[in-house]
Formats: structure tokens, sequence, C-alpha cells
């Protein structure tokens, strides 16, 4: 099977009920389909990059699992001690103590045999089978027994990023946002494209904050300055990425009154964990959390942000 655009959930600020909804853990990290083949086994990010190379463990363990040709849904992710996963501990993934796991939620194909038109119910069935336990760097996602308030209730308790709602007689629909899936947040976290940056001050080096904004329709709008959150290294790496993207003309629409910014051509896209939007319409309290490499910035927008 040639690598696809994945299934993709709806946000939601209201936890559905009835029977026909269950609800999995909303993982903080990175899409990746794993595509088994018999030439071999390669993981796909949710723009069909090929990831391969750098979670050659995860390919490997899925290479391992029982059977023939085979397609997974999933999530790339770092866990901490508390096995929450974290989107800015997956950022220093191949450092010493940090917990690589593929968080998998759906099988596509088994055994060669396509499951597109098959109900979630069986097919999560299907993937339990075949993910009985945890395989190395394979975890079968988590789901949240009863009701949709308790499932939420449950992540805000245990620091999850929130909760996945979906239709268990749900058919898997490649490449499209659906209803038969929904989000629900509970930390606010969300991906924004970066336009710009100011200038270090003090002992800071390379940058100072992230000029960031959210497509509206065709213009990216601005949203804020992202000053806290970067590590030594981040600083490093990402004002290097940056430089090599300046530009004179700010990405901006309108352009923001920014004293001695330098504008980049809109091409990165950053995790943002932030405390709430102000009547303005900017970030309060935003702290950088990673750069988003699977993310389109066209995806980024205003209509679909996080409130």
């Amino acid at each position: 099977m040639k690598p696809f655009t994945p299934m993709l959930a709806t946000l939601t600020h209201d936890v559905p009920s009835g029977p026909e909804w269950v609800f999995e853990e909303k993982y903080d990290g990175i899409r990746a389909l794993a595509i088994r083949q018999r030439r071999g086994t390669r993981l796909y990010s949710r723009s069909l990059r090929d990831i391969t190379a750098d979670f050659a463990e995860v390919a490997r363990d899925v290479a391992a699992l029982p059977g023939a040709d085979l397609v997974l849904d999933g999530e790339l992710v770092a866990l901490d001690r508390h096995n929450v996963s974290r989107f800015q501990l997956f950022q220093r993934r191949g450092e010493e103590g940090v917990r690589l796991r593929y968080a998998v939620f759906d099988v596509v194909e088994i055994d060669g045999r396509r499951l597109f038109s098959v109900p979630l119910r069986q097919r999560r069935a299907a993937l339990e089978a075949l993910v009985a336990k945890r395989e190395a760097t394979l975890l079968l996602s988590r789901r949240v027994r009863g009701g949709g308030e308790k499932a939420y209730a449950s992540a805000k308790a245990k620091g999850w990023e929130g909760v996945i709602a979906k239709n268990v007689d749900s058919t898997y629909q490649p490449g499209v946002r659906s209803r038969d899936w929904l989000k629900v947040k509970v930390r606010k976290e969300s991906e924004f494209v970066i336009g710009g940056y100011t200038p270090p001050e003090g002992a800071r080096t390379n940058f100072g904050a992230l000029l960031v904004g959210l497509y509206d329709r065709d213009r990216l709008r601005y949203t804020g300055k992202v000053g806290t959150g970067f590590t030594a290294r981040t600083l490093r790496d990402l004002g290097a990425r940056l430089r090599r993207l300046r530009t004179d003309t700010s990405p901006f629409d309108p352009a923001p009154r920014i004293r001695d910014a330098t504008w980049v051509r809109p091409e990165l896209v950053a995790q943002v964990a932030f405390h709430e939007w102000t009547a303005a319409g900017k970030l309060r309290q935003p702290a950088f959390l990673g750069l988003r490499d699977d993310k389109d910035p066209r995806e980024c927008r205003w209509s679909e942000r996080d409130t």
C-alpha cells in the first residue's frame, strides 16, 4: 500500500455522550503511519515524509509483529515518569532516559486485507490481538472506561493533553477531518506559524522571542510573541534555521509594529503552550515546546484555534 494522509479528528469543546462513543488518550507527539510490506517496513509522517531513519527502533518492532502486509496508524511520543506523553520531552529523543514509544490506535491493513470500510470496533479488536502486550517501543493506545465526562475528568487528573472520542461504528476515512473522531483538549497547546523573531537581550543568544501567527483564510494573522521555553540547544539550532529563512517583508497581514523585528518566510511551525487568548486575539503566557516538522503551515488556521 502506498502512503496516504491519515484520518483526522475534529476539535470540539463538548465531550460527546452515548453508547456509540469510546474514549482514548490524546497523545502529545507526531502522527505516524507504519507500512510493512515484503520489501520492508517504513514510517511516514502526517505530511507523508519518510521518517524511518529517525525512528529505526520503531520500524524494527513493527517488522517483528506476526503476519504479512500491515498498516498501522498511531502517534510517536516520549513518556515522562508518569507515563504521560510530553511534546517538549519528545524534542529530546535520543537522550539518555527519554522513553520513545509508538502509541498505536488503528490498523487499516492486516495480512494484506484492507480495513478502511470495516467498523472501528472490529479494527480495534484486530489491533488488540496483534499488539496483545507491550512490544518494546510499541504501545496500544489507552482507552478510558465509562462515559465522556469520566474520560475528560481522568485526562485532567492524569495530566493528559486531552481525549479522543471515536464512534465505534466509524470507518477509516483517509485525509478526512471527520466528526466520527472528536478531540477534546485539556492542556492548551497548539501549532503556530513562525513569521519572525526579535533580537536577543542580555545573556541570550541567537534570538529573543518568536513572532507567530495563524492563517485567517489567505492572510497570516499575528497572534503574539513566544519568548520562553527555549534551551540553549534550541536557541542555537532554531536560530540557524531562522537565519536561512530571513526576508525583508513581513509575512503577517497586517504587519505588527515591533521594533527591530527580523522577518522570515513562514515555513516553520511551532508547538506552543499558552494560558488563554486575550480579548485582542493574542496569546497570553505562551511557551515554546518544539518544532512541528510534520505540519504544513497552511494547516495552522485561525478558524480552528483552540479557545
